[in-house]
């Protein structure tokens, strides 16, 4: 009797596998990737307000080099830790590190780099739509630019040449050898005033109150002759909304945004500083942690600026393509050395 229940009980689960439906036991695994949540214009244009105004060359660094988050917080602290290295005893130990190329260029302007490194949040934010939205984030400068024309702000003076070709408006420094980074409100300097990115800390020497443009001590490019990876090697391409670099379209090779599907599933490393405390926007934090061996939350929170890397959206990967030659509209100069004598020189004032 035993033996005739056990095989009931066999023959029926035979039977009831044989009839469930295909996948009962296996349940799929390949699920379709979520797709890319894109941002809209006004958000693009909040995103890139702190750096639409600044020459063509350094918005091309930025946008670069805001892909690759974790080593513009560790160039940071690379500078900060050597503040007895001057001209060109600096840049030849800069040259030497791992960085990328636009990161390695940031460190011609340490205010810009420390501005990134305090609101990483944004930075993150910044390199995660520029992965994803390239010309619509290039299309948010230009209309940055065109609305801080039209509110009287943006001119061309002895610090800056501002150009406009078409619908394009290009700026280059005066000089071609000393950069004048702008000062400026990024939330009125545009005319009707910007929402504030959330978290948004301004940094001493690249903000000053009131709708206006200043400009700081400029910065000599000549203590960088020689290296690839400098001032004179950037520009853009606005004809094709693309960063160049060294003649051509500029792809970042970082892993960061590459497939932020899959990004939280592992734990990134990152590097060994204290990030402690450090917050985002809404109060996520940006880096939390100790100092050796911090890693990355598992799994951002949710929210469109929650978390160092999130940015706005999830998922994605990076498009870019080939593109050999010059900037079509200016802006950028090509061939490699540096002439300029180095230093820094006096700004003008606050128009």
């Amino acid at each position: 009797m035993f033996v005739k229940r056990i095989l009931v009980i066999v023959l029926s689960g035979s039977l009831l596998l044989a009839t469930a439906p295909a996948g009962f036991g296996d349940q799929p695994t390949d699920q379709s990737p979520t797709p890319v949540v894109k941002q809209t214009a006004e958000q693009l244009q909040q995103l890139v307000a702190p750096i639409a105004l600044y020459p063509d060359e350094l918005v091309a660094e930025v946008l670069a080099g805001a892909t690759y988050p974790t080593q513009v917080v560790e160039a940071n602290r690379w500078l900060q830790d050597h503040k007895n290295l001057q001209g060109k005893q600096l840049a030849d130990q800069v040259d030497k590190q791992p960085w990328d190329s636009s990161v390695k260029a940031l460190t011609e302007f340490p205010s810009v780099l420390a501005n990134m490194d305090k609101n990483l949040s944004w930075t993150s934010s910044l390199g995660d739509a520029y992965m994803n939205q390239q010309q619509d984030v290039t299309d948010a400068v230009q209309s940055m630019r065109q609305r801080a024309e039209t509110a009287g702000n943006l001119k061309g003076n002895s610090q800056q040449r501002v150009e406009k070709q078409g619908n394009t408006i290009v700026i280059e420094p005066a000089d071609p050898e000393v950069v004048y980074v702008p000062t400026y409100d990024p939330w009125v300097v545009y005319g009707a005033p910007l929402v504030v990115w959330p978290g948004w800390f301004w940094y001493p020497g690249l903000y000053v109150p009131g709708p206006g443009i200043g400009f700081g001590v400029g910065f000599g490019l000549g203590f960088v002759g020689g290296f690839g990876w400098g001032w004179h090697h950037w520009g853009f391409d606005w004809g094709h909304r693309n960063v160049i670099y060294n003649h051509s379209t500029y792809i970042s090779h970082s892993t960061t945004f590459t497939n932020r599907n899959n990004f939280y599933h592992g734990r990134a490393s990152l590097p060994a500083h204290g990030f402690a405390g450090r917050t985002g926007p809404a109060g996520t934090h940006a880096f939390a942690g100790a100092h050796h061996g911090v890693t990355a939350p598992a799994r951002p929170q949710a929210g469109p600026h929650s978390g160092a890397f999130s940015g706005f959206n999830h998922g994605g990967v990076a498009r870019s393509y080939s593109f050999g030659g010059r900037s079509s509209f200016g802006g950028f100069h090509g061939g490699g050395g540096f002439h300029g004598s180095g230093g820094f020189h006096g700004g003008g004032g606050r128009r």
